[in-house]
């Protein structure tokens, strides 16, 4: 069986995943992600039931997958990001999961299973800028991501901590953990535009931050209009 899916990333700030699905392989995504594709690529929309599509609503997501297979040979299958940013690809071997943030599943290959995963810690919840409500990845396969600007990866040791302003979270290793922390002195509360808290993951594991999360870009727009 095909686990990974050949694929190639195109078009600088506005990507696009271009995938080249193996006879027989499938891939599925959000209804509405193709852009275009070979006429090969049979198309099957499904909800998954009653249940997983409402998880998925709860994530931001759609609550239908279209799931693509290449019928009788290789395929080509091209799925734009909905906003200016980038994309990455995540080869996944079945040993450890990713906690991704709203609205940032692209496509994944069959073998990677989607599911929502709930805050722990009601502070990280309420004032962290994510929500009580992320997504799960596991499983083998490919995974595709969407990234608000760009993606810069740090691996944290266990205990290591790193402070991210909201919002600048895009994935980690569900061996991270996450919760919030005051920002320190009134005045950098009321002055320092870093608002009351931050978010601080901490290690073991990988973190992906982007550089321009779409919240705080919609912001800055609305301030300087």
């Amino acid at each position: 069986m095909e686990y990974t899916l050949k694929h190639d990333i195109h078009g600088g700030n506005l990507p696009v995943a271009v995938c080249y699905p193996q006879a027989g392989q499938t891939v599925y995504a959000e209804s509405g992600a193709m852009s275009w594709m070979s006429p090969n690529m049979q198309m099957e929309t499904s909800a998954g039931g009653i249940g997983k599509a409402f998880s998925r609503m709860l994530t931001s997501e759609s609550m239908f997958l279209n799931y693509y297979t290449a019928q009788g040979g290789p395929g080509l299958l091209a799925m734009p990001t909905k906003v200016p940013g980038s994309i990455m690809a995540i080869e996944m071997d079945g040993t450890r999961g990713f906690i991704l943030q709203k609205s940032s599943f692209l496509a994944a290959t069959i073998d990677v299973h989607h599911e929502i995963y709930l805050q722990k810690r009601l502070g990280a919840g309420f004032f962290g800028g994510e929500g009580f409500i992320l997504q799960r990845f596991t499983g083998v396969g490919t995974l595709l991501v969407e990234i608000d600007g760009s993606a810069w990866n740090y691996f944290l040791q266990p205990g290591e901590e790193m402070i991210v302003d909201t919002g600048y979270m895009a994935m980690m290793d569900d061996t991270c953990t996450m919760d919030i922390r005051q920002v320190p002195g009134l005045k950098n509360k009321l002055l320092g535009g870093e608002g009351l808290f931050n978010t601080v993951i901490t290690g073991p594991g990988n973190v992906t931050l982007q550089s321009h999360p779409l919240n705080a870009m919609a912001a800055r727009l609305a301030f300087k209009a």
